[in-house]
């Protein structure tokens, strides 16, 4: 059998199956083909990790690709991030240190059962007419400079063949295009992870019966709506919630300071929770009866030389690059990467010129991509520093929603205009935050093994959700600019000012000091805390 398409996707996961479906979008009378090795209908819960969204991806799987009713009906929604910073051996949660909030963003974001979510969206494909081949195994691609490509798979029991004019690769770390290609990159950033899942929900509100640290948590706006992380130096643990009614649970650690070997199966990461999280590992030996899966990958931190091709291919999602699970980007980079690919196949498929912008695309996205990476690399030995981390974790929030987010939500990705405008702009974002990324190590070199207890109620502090709210303004192309511009001042006068809070002696190479000019006065709660000027109170600032 010989068939004909205009785009192949090969994969039928989460990037695959919404890069379909946004091409879908764009091109109604495409003839669209997805190619994915498991059987569908998958299972819920114990089948991908992944499943916390940030703003980015929430706003791409609910208003871009339009499924914001499914998520609301049939999937949870998210209580924002949520990191609990180590107190004493770690036995008592209402005595750490606690960064979160106590109600809802502005900015809404979700926690996705993947099995529920990439079922809907299989269903959804064959409903808008797009060829959806499950238990297609893929055998061989042939990728021509000219002409149209051919992907052989096997499905049904016979060998098949597609010739397409565009192939994407969406499979995943099985990256068929990278490895063919030779497109693998090393990653500087080692770290490694494990992640099991229990089928009935772990509550994180439950590990203790102290009044006033419960206070303000009731019904939906109880911690455990939260992607919580359990936070230590060179680690941490993730706990998200399922609609399915499963938890799903992951310890992730850079190797330098934890070897994969200590929780590379369900016995050892009991004994390795017992060691650092004793609470969660009471917790997860009352439920190892509920035990659905237990994996674990080793270098999980993927690079890839190229993503987007002139000569008609694209990889998208992990197939390409992955660099952490920290801060829950993988899916921010798949609406990046989809959003990217869909404009350059509309392109190709209207008669509109795509090369250029081929390789334009991939370099903003590689640039996009190692700008973030910066929160990562070398930052892990930081985790635990109850001192430090609230404080860079809120100035990650401020650059997300200054730049990446920004950019993607204001719909404005795919305008090279913009980037040529703002260029000096996005360079000098990109100077300050690696200069802050340095920064943050220097000061946890000074302030390591510092207590500090308190609570953080980030919905409090009227910077962070004014930052939030602002991802959802409707602006024009002035007001965009004006925000862009605004963006950076913004983020040098924070800089300027947690560094002279810190009390270290660092000259600042950007903007101003603080006393000569109008103070961010964002973080003073936090700043409170940290440096121990206000360490036993709760820290959550009136109005």
């Amino acid at each position: 059998m010989n068939a004909q398409s205009d785009l192949t996707i090969l994969g039928g996961g989460l990037a695959g199956l919404s890069l379909a479906l946004q091409c879908r979008q764009q091109l109604p009378q495409a003839s669209i083909t997805v190619l994915e090795k498991r059987q569908h209908p998958v299972p819920e819960a114990a089948f991908k990790v992944g499943e916390s969204t940030v703003e980015v991806a929430a706003h791409y799987f609910g208003k871009v690709l339009g499924f914001r009713q499914h998520i609301l009906d049939d999937q949870l929604p998210k209580l924002g991030l949520r990191f609990f910073f180590p107190s004493g051996d770690n036995s008592r949660i209402e005595d750490r240190l606690e960064l979160g909030g106590k109600r809802y963003a502005p900015c809404p974001s979700y926690q996705l059962d993947r099995g529920r979510f990439e079922n809907f969206l299989a269903d959804t494909c064959l409903e808008r007419g797009i060829t959806f081949r499950d238990q297609a195994t893929v055998q061989e691609i042939d990728i021509r400079k000219r002409g149209t490509h051919r992907v052989q798979f096997e499905a049904d029991g016979e060998r098949q063949t597609v010739n397409s004019r565009w192939v994407v690769d969406a499979s995943g770390r099985r990256a068929f295009l990278k490895r063919q290609l030779n497109m693998q990159m090393p990653s500087s950033h080692i770290a490694n992870a494990a992640w099991f899942r229990f089928s009935r929900h772990i509550k994180i509100d439950e590990w203790s019966q102290d009044g006033d640290w419960q206070q303000g948590h009731a019904d939906k706006t109880a911690r455990w709506y939260s992607t919580n992380h359990l936070m230590g130096k060179g680690y941490w643990v993730w706990m998200i919630p399922l609609a399915s009614g499963s938890t799903s649970m992951g310890i992730v650690a850079a190797e330098e300071f934890h070897s994969l070997s200590d929780f590379n199966s369900m016995e050892k990461a009991v004994r390795w929770l017992e060691k650092h999280e004793p609470q969660c590992a009471e917790q997860v030996k009352a439920n190892l009866d509920n035990v659905q899966d237990f994996r674990a990958i080793k270098h999980y931190a993927t690079e890839c030389r190229q993503v987007f091709s002139r000569h008609r291919w694209g990889i998208t999602g992990e197939a390409g690059f992955f660099h952490d699970p920290f801060y829950s980007p993988g899916s921010d980079f798949i609406a990046f990467s989809n959003t990217f690919l869909t404009d350059l196949i509309r392109r190709d498929l209207t008669g509109r010129g795509f090369r250029i912008r081929a390789f334009s695309y991939d370099r903003i996205f590689k640039r996009f991509y190692y700008g973030t990476k910066t929160a990562y690399q070398d930052q892990y030995r930081m985790f635990g520093n109850p001192t430090v981390m609230p404080v860079k974790i809120l100035w990650d929030y401020m650059v997300y929603w200054s730049i990446t987010g920004f950019i993607f939500m204001q719909d404005r990705m795919c305008q090279q205009t913009m980037y040529l405008r703002n260029l000096s702009r996005l360079s000098q974002l990109g100077k300050v935050n690696h200069f802050m990324q340095a920064f943050f190590r220097q000061w946890h070199a000074a302030t390591d093994g510092v207590p500090v207890q308190g609570n953080v109620d980030i919905s409090q502090i009227p910077l962070v959700r004014e930052s939030n709210q602002r991802l959802l303004d409707d602006m024009n192309d002035r007001t965009y600019h004006q925000r862009f511009a605004a963006n950076l001042q913004q983020l040098e006068t924070l800089g300027c000012e947690i560094v002279e809070q810190s009390g270290l002696n660092v000259s600042v190479p950007f903007g101003r000091t603080t006393s000569s000019m109008v103070r961010a006065n964002s973080f003073e709660s936090v700043f409170a805390s940290v440096t121990g000027r206000d360490r036993q109170a709760q820290m959550a600032p009136a109005g």
